[in-house]
């Protein structure tokens, strides 16, 4: 997507404050990452971010994140939260490689959609989300919120995210317990069957050629109110699943397939399927 065809209106957005960015550097950098996430970390390049995760060696989900071309280092921009965990994880797999790894100092994440970021000073850069094009544009630098013509919400943000189907981490995406390909990584550039060997390749490629998923992330309409995390039944009190994001009069929720058929509830709210 080129600035050109994203560019539908004045830029709106935020600096997330929940973002952190970690640096890879070294010389084994590129063949490091490639060998521990789901995705093709070759394809990294000024301009390009990848979306990726690590996983536990049973496939399950850990961490999701941006890959971004750094001066001399891959930049990881990962939740806040989950930074110091997501790096001393990767010291675990550093072993004798050229690799280093601490924080990215001075940089910040902002956040844009509804048009392109306007030509950014030194030291800055933007790169379109690679989830779904609706998410619009990463920025990054000191001060990265002069990329922002007008102000817009988490709120704002969260119904988009929520009319693209992207699950977030901590939302939809819970550490050891979700497994990436029930939400939807496949379709949301989150994963490369080619690249070769990824930590919990195993278990995700089994799920992908050899099993017909039987839970997965989905729209749903809500009437009532229903907190993210409730769980999910149907009409006749059986476990069908839990509710993420909340946006309105719609959310994300990962259900059964076999029991997300006709009226569900959560708290007070009943749940109706909107996708399939």
């Amino acid at each position: 997507m080129t600035a050109k065809e994203s560019a539908v209106g004045p830029a709106k957005g935020f600096v997330d404050a929940g973002r952190a960015l970690i640096a890879v550097g070294g010389g084994d950098r590129v063949a490091f990452l490639q060998g521990l996430v789901t995705n093709d970390v070759a394809r990294v390049a000024p301009g390009r971010a990848v979306y990726a995760a690590l996983l536990t060696p049973q496939g399950k989900y850990l961490f999701d994140f941006f890959l971004l071309a750094g001066e001399d280092a891959i930049l990881v921009d990962v939740a806040a939260g989950r930074a110091a965990a997501l790096a001393q994880r990767l010291s675990m797999y550093r072993l004798r490689r050229d690799v280093t790894i601490g924080a990215a100092e001075g940089l910040s994440v902002a956040l844009v959609w509804g048009g392109a970021p306007g030509p950014l000073p030194e030291g800055h850069f933007a790169v379109p989300d690679p989830r779904d094009a609706a998410l619009g544009w990463r920025v990054y630098g000191p001060d990265p919120a002069m990329a922002i013509a007008e102000e817009g919400t988490r709120a704002e943000y969260d119904a988009l995210r929520v009319a693209a189907a992207v699950p977030e981490g901590g939302l939809e995406l819970l550490p050891e317990e979700s497994f990436v390909l029930e939400h939807r990584f496949a379709d949301i550039a989150g994963v490369d069957f080619r690249k070769g060997c990824f930590v919990g390749q195993e278990v995700t490629a089994r799920m992908r050629h050899k099993t017909e998923l039987k839970k997965g992330l989905v729209r749903v309409a809500v009437e009532g109110d229903a907190e993210p995390g409730a769980e999910i039944v149907t009409a006749e009190g059986k476990p069908a699943g839990r509710l993420g994001t909340v946006s309105g009069g719609t959310a994300l929720a990962h259900l059964r397939y076999d029991r997300a058929q006709g009226e569900m509830l959560a708290g007070g709210a009943k749940l109706s399927l909107i996708d399939g």
